[in-house]
């Protein structure tokens, strides 16, 4: 009887072990199916970005209408100099006395001084300028927006982050297109980058970003598809903000919000890549950490918001609303990452290979009714699985080169000189993928109103200039502990992988881990206690 329950006990585990085996395959093949989806569209948008044609130069032929910048700022003092230097020179180049400057300054800190100071200055020689404090950082930059949208009467409203130089001549070719099109409701320019060669890292950041406007929003201009208003260096009309409900702070992505929320009433969306708006890039993992898990929680938590109602409205047809999905879930792509890496590891840890159909003999044992046929269907499915996720993963990959790759080409930057960036930008965009899960968790699970948390600008340009010595730094959190954790199970599985010749899996282990500790490792080294000044 002993024997009769081992040997039971046997086939239930062998059977149990099969089952498992089962559901990694099945897990394996549902993320493969979601990564060729965002994979693919990469491949889409590349190939109708060549149908992009710049909008034809427009001039004003009357009066140029009134317009007011606005300007949001929080804690800002290194950078809120150079940016009212732009606007004030874009004034003159437009007419001072059709151009308001309108800071929304909600910094508690010594920018409040320097921001006063340069108030005081310009309006003495004549700019048109006014500072709103509202007491508070409720709504943070949406609120702060929505309070200047109350105090403006201007037809056109810009906008511009602290970190932006706008060009003079930025009104005098972005308002036109308005006067011609009354459906026109946003001007959108190509952000670019004044601190591109400052570092290594900025180096990568600035072409990732560059894939975003040279591709992305290109592509999806081109074929008449949702765009996004990026927050800075646009233009918007009044009218159209204040019948879609003006600024709303009940996500982190009021700019990618109010961009949907325009359109969806009929208003288009101009995009103009040859009008150029350079922004600083942030210089340290930290504070792209941070730029990057506000993008992630506030573009899921826009999904959250607009899908339903959008992807409910037949009247705007199947490619459109696909489009719309893939770009509002976009940040998607993360989670979709730190699940494989995870799935990865299990299945090492656990003894199961995710990529053949294990202990054949042993169903043939523990199965006499199985057959040759349940045998060779198994196997088959073994092959049909390996083949396609092999296949899904070399296209995918694929993808998050040929992108920069093409963007390099199309900026004639010598793509060997850059290889060194595009290895970074493959470890930062990996790296970040643990904690922009944490972001689309709380995006998608929670209905908190999660801190904005600003990305530090530290007004670094040039190699010889210092960040370090800078207020605003990132201090280590919990996250970064977390890093390290899943660093270190990378590592326990590639051993373990190594140990039992089980060479497959390393594809996914390696890259993963590699760039688990890279951002880890910068994290260590770039976090510093904010220097008090």
């Amino acid at each position: 009887g002993i024997f009769i329950n081992l040997f039971q006990l046997k086939i239930c585990i062998g059977w149990l072990r099969m089952y498992v085996h089962i559901g990694f395959i099945v897990l394996s093949l549902i993320l493969s199916v979601f990564f060729f989806i965002y994979g693919f569209n990469h491949y889409y948008l590349l190939f109708v970005a060549r149908k992009y044609r710049s909008p034809k130069t427009v001039n004003f032929y009357g009066q140029r209408p009134p317009v007011c910048i606005h300007l949001p700022i929080y804690n800002e003092k290194y950078v809120v100099q150079r940016l009212l230097a732009a606007c004030t020179r874009g004034a003159d180049e437009y007419g001072r006395e059709k151009v308001k400057i309108l800071i929304v300054d909600d910094s508690d800190d010594d920018t409040v001084s320097v921001v006063d100071e340069l108030a005081r200055d310009y309006l003495h020689d004549g700019y048109r300028i006014e500072v709103l404090r509202r007491g508070s950082r409720q709504g943070f930059k949406a609120g702060a927006l929505q309070a200047a949208l109350e105090r403006t009467d201007e037809e056109y409203i810009a906008v511009f982050d602290a970190d932006f130089t706008p060009p003079a001549e930025f009104l005098l070719r972005a308002l036109p297109y308005f006067l011609q099109d009354k459906s026109l409701g946003i001007v959108q320019s190509r952000w670019t980058h004044v601190n591109r060669n400052y570092n290594y890292l900025t180096r990568a950041i600035a072409i990732g970003i560059d894939v975003h406007f040279l591709i992305e929003q290109t592509g999806r201009y081109a074929m008449g598809y949702f765009q996004n208003f990026n927050g800075s260096g646009g233009v918007l009309r009044t009218k159209a903000l204040v019948e879609a409900g003006g600024w709303q702070a009940d996500t982190l992505a009021e700019d990618l919000d109010v961009s949907y929320r325009i359109q969806l009433l009929g208003y288009r969306l101009l995009y103009l890549k040859d009008l150029q708006s350079p922004g600083e890039v942030p210089p340290t993992v930290p504070s792209f950490k941070r730029q990057q898990a506000r993008w992630a929680c506030g573009s899921l938590r826009t999904a959250r918001k607009i899908l339903p109602t959008l992807l409910a409205d037949r009247e705007l047809g199947f490619m459109k609303r696909l489009q719309a999905f893939i770009h509002l879930t976009g940040y998607m792509v993360h989670p979709l990452m730190f699940f494989s890496y995870v799935l990865t590891f299990l299945a090492i840890f656990i003894g199961a290979d995710s990529f053949r159909v294990p202990h054949i003999n042993q169903l043939i044992q523990y199965n006499r009714n199985l057959g040759a046929i349940g045998i060779s269907s198994l196997t088959l499915l073994q092959n049909i699985v390996w083949v396609m996720f092999g296949l899904m993963i070399l296209i995918c990959t694929s993808a998050v080169w040929i992108s920069p790759i093409v963007i390099l080409k199309i900026q004639g930057f010598p793509i060997p000189r850059n290889l060194s960036s595009l290895v970074v930008l493959f470890l930062l965009g990996f790296g970040v993928s643990v904690s922009n899960t944490l972001e689309a968790g709380k995006a998608l699970f929670t209905n908190r109103n999660w801190v904005f948390q600003r990305t530090p600008k530290y007004a670094v340009q040039y190699e010889k200039e210092e960040w370090k010595d800078k207020k605003y730094q990132v201090p280590i959190g919990f996250l970064t502990y977390l890093e390290l954790i899943f660093v270190c199970l990378g590592i326990l599985a590639i051993a373990d992988a190594i140990w039992h010749l089980n060479f497959g899996v390393l594809l996914i282990l390696i890259p993963y881990t590699s760039a688990y500790a890279f951002v880890f490792s910068l994290t260590i080294l770039q976090s510093y206690q904010e220097r008090v000044e």
